[in-house]
């Protein structure tokens, strides 16, 4: 998830996960030119101005209020932006949408600049559901589903998260079912930990840097950090009369699957696991 690489371009095993294929490296970024795997790899696609016109439906411009954010609260260095996807680029911006009363979980997902690459929306829920989170806090118990999806609207990632009594546990996969991972809460007292696994070991962790659990740093196998999540700011009246959370998170450098993408699934792991439990009107 950087601009900066010394991988020359060619064809590679697509690091989104799919099965038997492999995806065009141009050097700085992936782009959409995908091939089968096991057969000759395709030509050298030509190369395309409107690369980042794929990853953003409409032109937009930069979110001044969304760079301050990122700047001045997270405290992440104005930098070159990425591939314009939620898997290229190296800051993602996760804003819960602020609503008085909150049935449904949702979030839109941007780069350091402001432009919407993703959303994520709750899913899975039926009328019962709704009304049990309205008039109670009972839902924080049971399952939730969110399905992380690209600027064109095509889920990327679903994460579940089954019902609970205490620590959390959420599984990332496909959107055709096969897995990716899971991240699990280890502890509820003190700095709150998750393991994140993939085939049954360990490949990562997610560590809170203080009891609030605010600002997490993410580590991979060996302990060594490979990004960071960062709860900033919402507002005095945002926060007071709303359900939104803002986090900011920021990946050091490319790495490698299934860890990308259950990197990019921790900072919505840690709020709903943490967060939206302890909001609502129960």
């Amino acid at each position: 998830m950087t601009t900066q690489s010394n991988t020359p371009a060619g064809w590679y095993p697509d690091p989104h996960g799919a099965a038997q294929t492999l995806r065009y490296w141009d050097g700085t970024q992936w782009t959409d030119h995908t091939n089968p795997a096991g057969q000759p790899a395709g030509q050298v696609p030509p190369q395309q101005a409107p690369a980042q016109q794929a990853a953003f439906p409409q032109q937009q411009t930069a979110d001044a209020k969304v760079q301050r954010q990122v700047q001045q609260q997270a405290g992440v260095a104005a930098g070159g932006s990425g591939g314009g996807t939620l898997f290229t680029e190296p800051v993602l911006v996760v804003n819960q949408k602020a609503k008085l009363i909150e049935l449904t979980n949702e979030y839109k997902v941007m780069d350091q600049n402001g432009r919407e690459i993703g959303s994520v929306t709750q899913v899975g829920q039926g009328v019962l559901r709704k009304i049990l989170r309205f008039v109670s806090s009972l839902d924080q118990f049971l399952t939730h589903k969110l399905e992380i999806r690209d600027a064109h609207g095509r889920p990327q990632l679903l994460l579940t998260r089954p019902a609970k009594i205490f620590k959390s546990r959420v599984v990332v996969t496909r959107p055709d079912g096969s897995p990716v991972g899971e991240i699990v809460q280890k502890n509820m007292i003190g700095k709150i930990n998750f393991a994140m696994t993939a085939n049954g070991q360990q490949v990562g962790a997610i560590k809170a840097e203080n009891w609030r659990a605010w600002n997490f740093a993410i580590v991979d196998h060996a302990d060594n950090e490979v990004a960071r999540i960062t709860k900033t700011w919402e507002g005095l009246a945002k926060t007071l009369f709303t359900t939104a959370d803002n986090y900011v998170l920021q990946i050091h450098y490319q790495l490698p699957e299934p860890l990308l993408s259950l990197v990019v699934a921790t900072a919505l792991t840690v709020d709903t696991a943490l967060k939206q439990d302890a909001r609502g009107w129960g």
